[in-house]
């Protein structure tokens, strides 16, 4: 599992929306918005909602174990930054807070760029 830098979580925890995208049984993208959180005790995204348990998205991911999240906004007048990140998902039916099931997505790869992503080195660059 790959781990989340602190601006990466710092940056996750100040959206309110990303994309989750997953692969139905015949292997066809399905892209939806959704709300997330850094669990920092499991180190994963948490994704929950409205009646989860009953969602495609939910159905996708207990099929396949896998999904990404993408996380990204500009800053004006023309500066992008994001987070993109690739993993294992689990479709879980309970969860503390989590009334209807949620997704659990553990990062594999971390993908971020954009202004405050990353951090300086020690030379500035």
């Amino acid at each position: 599992m790959t781990a989340l830098g602190p601006a990466e979580r710092a940056y996750l925890a100040s959206q309110p929306l990303g994309r989750l995208a997953t692969v139905d049984a015949r292997g066809r993208p399905h892209v939806t918005p959704v709300g997330f959180t850094y669990n920092e005790t499991t180190g994963t995204v948490d994704i929950g909602g409205f009646n989860m348990s009953s969602t495609a998205k939910f159905r996708h991911v207990r099929a396949s174990g896998v999904a990404a999240l993408v996380v990204d906004d500009v800053l004006p007048p023309w500066r992008p930054r994001g987070v993109e990140i690739r993993g294992r998902a689990e479709a879980l039916d309970w969860a503390p807070d989590a009334n209807t099931g949620l997704i659990r997505l553990h990062p594999d790869r971390v993908h971020s760029w954009g202004e405050g992503m990353r951090p300086a080195s020690a030379d500035g660059r």
